[in-house]
């Protein structure tokens, strides 16, 4: 006779109220695991306006050992905001004012 495993059921953790989200959400956002091409292919950018904007500081993707740029979601989601801003006629200096601006809040809050 033969014994049956049962299957444990993975739960799916929720984002909590409020929009925040768990570590595990955190995580998969920030790995650099994206190449260039379908960086281009999410955002509607060109691969040089995704390196222009590297050049100017506006995002920091991972070098792979062979040089291979790699991205995350998050930079994802961040160059899509950078784009926005472009197309309202926003230079890439006062975004890259503001950026900083929001990274100093946030590390000064509690």
């Amino acid at each position: 006779k033969k014994k049956k495993k049962k299957k444990k059921k993975k739960k799916k953790k929720k984002t909590s109220r409020g929009g925040k989200m768990t570590t595990d959400e955190q995580s998969y956002k920030d790995k650099k695991v994206i190449s260039i091409g379908i960086v281009s292919e999410l955002t509607g950018l060109s691969v040089r306006q995704i390196r222009y904007y590297e050049e100017r500081k506006l995002i920091y993707p991972q070098r792979s050992s062979r040089g291979t740029r790699k991205y995350s979601f998050a930079d994802v989601e961040r160059l899509m905001d950078i784009a926005n801003k472009r197309e309202d006629g926003v230079q890439t200096a006062e975004i890259l004012k503001d950026m900083r601006k929001k990274e100093q809040a946030l590390s000064n809050d509690p």
